[in-house]
């Protein structure tokens, strides 16, 4: 009975395209993940996942170069590149991973906005400048990722019109980070990582 749905035109032109592209999905998710986890400082992870991205990667290139004359697997093919692509970047923005640098410029006094982020175990930094329109103060803290959404909540409730910018944070010798009760994962990926030296 199964025979006889899934025709040689079936297995040529639907199962073999959707068994490529679900390949590429997971491989280039994995890519996409891995690479990330590189930039993070988080050394024994990224050869394992490398491993086992590439089995799936040959399983999808094999496929491939036994059906040269199909199209749909080339598209199949492309699709799964650029589909797992936007999956490992949603899974990283989920992991929500490493540090980030906040920057806040405001020509109003930051002491209110820098007494709730202290008192919040957050470490913050102030210095004098001078903008287009006339003095300003710069404050500083660096955070990690997870915290972002609840450090930007907090410069809106004090300072809704400052600028501020948000930078990608490398590594950092010390630093002052709030106690969390974060993920399993989250706690586990940290560790894992040896740029970072945090107290």
């Amino acid at each position: 009975m199964l025979e006889s749905v899934i025709t040689p035109e079936i297995f040529a032109f639907v199962i073999v395209p959707l068994m490529i592209f679900c390949a590429r999905v997971c491989d280039m998710s994995l890519d996409t993940i891995r690479v990330i986890f590189v930039s993070k400082g988080i050394k024994y992870l990224p050869p394992i996942i490398g491993f086992v991205e590439v089995i799936i990667w040959l399983v999808a290139i094999g496929q491939v170069m036994n059906n040269l004359t199909n199209v749909v697997c080339y598209l199949a093919y492309g699709a799964g590149f650029a589909t797992g692509t936007f999956v490992g970047m949603a899974i990283e923005e989920k992991l929500s991973l490493g540090l980030t640098s906040v920057r806040i410029i405001t020509k109003e006094d930051p002491a209110e906005l820098m007494q709730f982020l202290r008192q919040h175990n957050y470490g913050v930094t102030s210095i004098d400048g001078e903008g287009g329109t006339g003095k300003v103060k710069m404050v500083f803290t660096i955070i990690k990722r997870q915290d972002l959404a609840h450090v930007v909540g907090i410069i809106k409730q004090f300072h809704p019109n400052a600028f501020y910018s948000i930078e990608e944070v490398k590594s950092v010798a010390e630093g002052v980070f709030p106690e969390r009760n974060s993920h399993f994962l989250h706690r586990w990926l940290d560790s894992l990582s040896f740029n970072a030296k945090g107290k």
